[in-house]
């Protein structure tokens, strides 16, 4: 058998292993729960649980965990041992039906946005029986939700969860509209393309601000950078291939699609694409994928930076969110065919997407807001801060021709030739792909590309499933009581088109002139967190989350409360680092290398009284000019933020603050470090430069 098909899921307790270690029955009945969310009787996971511990403690797992998703962002875990005492001093190894589908961490330290006061510890980890448990160093790791005291979502997973039930419902009415009776389910799947950085450990740990921020606070660029293009795709590095191969392998032993890995633009960046899986399955892979990363790359002397913009004047990292919508039969409900414009089922779910797109796109700027992602959107390496949607020229045309109520031309797809007889001819594609676009459909799925690289998935998928699940509850109610389906559907159809189609752009996101086009549009353009953060909370949005049983509004305030206060902490960590490498590396490192050249300029005086210090003077000069601005900016850095400590204010209102006067203050204190760099003998420089860094793993 070959290595990879005999490792590939070795550590997960898939579905192969429950049907072979389960009793039929139990089987039956957990396959029950997980494809139809029917109720799991105790008796049942007293069962699953057994056969859960004996297969783990065989692969030499000695504790079990339930892995859940607060909101920080990261995956948390608290061990238990599986032993269990015995009345003549002896352990035996035990783990009940309760223990596996419930557990009570302490939930007072987790972000909570005011769900729950801080003497209110007490938290509850669920079973999700849908996402394989898998065995992760020898631990037995438990995928579960996690609510608190009060019952209200604590977590990235149970939202998502919800949404998926949201749009199941929803889909499933379209369905039978259509005649589909086989069908019993309906999920969202995607596939995650997630970019990172390596760099050298040696360096990273010279650098305070990748250290405390996770991206570099000052530094100059390199000479080099990628203008030349020739690291996207190009030759892996024996260091990195050696990386990516051992990551490879535990993805796989973890039953992660880890399929496409490759070189990225900016030097020292790379990606990896996993094959498409159901949606919150993929979101705990991709979680795992990120820790994998971190972990793995420093058994290779690396670190794998996961900022959305580690580097000043280079690519920053994103996360494409490859989404669409599948039945349990197989069948992918955005795949338009052979003849798009006659398959009337494709066009209804296609106009769901659309509207959903058009009618929340605050909701889906809101889905990628964080510090980190407001450095990378809008800039001519990511998609731009204003949601539109690409569809390409054809299925563009077909929507035009409905609209108007002509017969649409469709055209044969043409053969692809380069002009060299000996390659072969295939059919071309009826569209080209729009790097620009934030939304852009690429033949059976839509491509969300504004998520950043170092956060997780759960929340644009959120918002994806229950804005589409809403698009098609508005459709379900007027078809279900047309007296003429057909009329019903094509007047829905053409309706649709005419209402939404200022979403629809296949043109350059990065032009100056889309700006100006798309606020003529009545699109939205929310450049920062703090810009789109308020829209969380308008009616619709509250109305739209309440309705389909997603988030409460007691829910949508707490997350609310913690993106804004995560967003504040995250800038004030970032100023605090700058003032503490200014003071204590930066300004006296400056100060002696103009010290040095006094000295140097006293000693050729001394030595040859008429001798040419004109370089020297020069240097003096400018450099301690610049040192003095840098002084007085530090100064004004800390200024901002001692003024801050007094005020009384909401988050928003502090999130503001520190994304104008901070951020600003930052800015400039950069700008002249930058600069003083540029000119500086590089044995004075204190860390290592974007030239080190970028292009320092051989």
């Amino acid at each position: 058998m070959n290595e990879v098909t005999r490792i590939f899921g070795s550590n997960v307790f898939s579905d192969s292993v429950m049907r072979e270690r389960l009793p039929k029955e139990t089987y039956k009945q957990l396959q029950r729960t997980i494809k139809l969310g029917k109720h799991l009787d105790n008796a049942v996971a007293n069962v699953v649980a057994n056969a859960m511990k004996d297969w783990a403690i065989e692969k030499g797992a000695t504790h079990f965990t339930h892995w859940f998703q607060p909101m920080t962002g990261i995956t948390a875990e608290k061990h238990d041992s599986f032993i269990a005492p015995t009345d003549d001093g002896r352990v035996i190894m035990e783990f009940s039906g309760k223990e596996l589908i419930q557990g009570e961490p302490d939930a007072s330290s987790f972000p909570s946005g005011g769900l729950r006061a801080t003497f209110e510890a007490r938290g509850y980890t669920a079973w999700d029986p849908t996402s394989y448990a898998f065995i992760k160093g020898k631990t037995l790791c438990i995928p579960t939700a996690f609510c608190s005291y009060g019952g209200e979502a604590l977590d990235k997973k149970t939202p998502l969860l919800r949404s998926m039930e949201a749009i199941n419902r929803q889909a499933m009415r379209v369905l039978r509209l259509f005649g589909d009776e086989d069908v019993t389910s309906v999920k969202t799947t995607v596939g995650p393309e997630q970019e990172y950085f390596l760099v050298e450990k040696e360096m990273f740990d010279k650098r305070p601000d990748l250290i405390y921020t996770g991206r570099t606070l000052f530094g100059a660029k390199s000479p080099k950078g990628q203008e030349l293009d020739d690291h996207y795709f190009g030759t892996i590095k024996t260091r990195v291939a050696e990386f990516m191969e051992d990551l490879n392998q535990e993805l796989w032993e973890l039953g992660v699609l880890a399929k496409t890995e490759h070189n990225e633009v900016a030097p020292a960046q790379h990606e990896l694409a996993p094959i498409f899986t159901t949606t919150n399955i993929a979101t705990d892979h991709n979680q795992l994928t990120m820790e994998l990363m971190q972990r793995i790359a420093k058994k290779h002397g690396l670190v794998c930076l996961l900022h959305e913009k580690p580097f000043a004047g280079v690519n920053g990292s994103g996360k494409h969110n490859n989404w669409s919508i599948s039945t349990n039969t197989g069948k992918n409900l955005l795949d338009p065919g052979d003849t798009p414009h006659e398959n009337a089922q494709f066009l209804l779910f296609l106009c769901a997407v659309i509207q959903a797109v058009d009618d929340y796109q605050d909701l889906l700027r809101i889905s990628v807001a964080s510090a980190g992602n407001d450095h990378r959107l809008g800039a001519n390496e990511a998609p731009p801060a204003i949601v539109s949607m690409f569809l390409g020229d054809e299925l563009t045309a077909i929507l035009d021709s409905i609209e108007k109520g002509e017969e649409y031309g469709s055209r044969e797809k043409e053969l692809w030739k380069v002009g060299v007889h000996i390659l072969p001819r295939f059919p071309k594609d009826t569209t080209d792909r729009n790097r620009t676009s934030p939304f852009a459909f690429t033949g059976n799925k839509f491509e969300f590309r504004m998520l950043g690289s170092n956060d997780s998935i759960s929340g644009a998928n959120i918002v994806l499933n229950t804005a589409v699940a809403e698009s098609l509850r508005q459709y379900a109610d007027m078809l279900e009581n047309a007296g003429d389906f057909n009329a019903a559907l094509h007047g829905l159809i053409q309706e649709t088109i005419h209402n939404h189609k200022r979403i629809i752009f296949n043109g350059n996101g990065y032009d100056d002139a889309w700006v100006e086009e798309a606020q003529r549009r009545g699109l939205l353009n929310l450049r920062t967190t703090p810009d789109c953060l308020p829209y969380f909370l308008a009616e619709k949005n509250v109305k739209l989350f309440a309705q389909h049983r997603v988030f409460t509004e007691t829910e949508i305030r707490a997350r609310y409360e913690i993106i804004l206060d995560n967003y504040s902490k995250i800038l004030n960590i970032e100023a605090v680092t700058m003032l503490d490498m200014a003071r204590r590396d930066l300004l006296p490192a400056f100060s002696a290398f103009t010290g040095k050249l006094s000295e140097t300029v006293n000693a050729k005086k001394a030595a040859a009284p008429g001798a040419d210090c004109s370089y020297e003077e020069a240097q003096i000069q400018k450099i301690s000019s610049l040192v003095g601005t840098m002084y007085r900016q530090t100064q004004a850095l800390e200024d901002v933020l001692l003024e801050l400590v007094p005020m009384h204010c909401d988050e928003l209102e502090r999130a503001k603050y520190y994304r104008g006067k901070v951020f600003d203050a930052m800015t400039q204190l950069r700008i002249t470090a930058d600069e003083i760099e540029t000119s500086l003998d590089r044995k004075y420089y204190p860390y290592p430069t974007y030239g080190d860094l970028l292009f320092g793993v051989r």
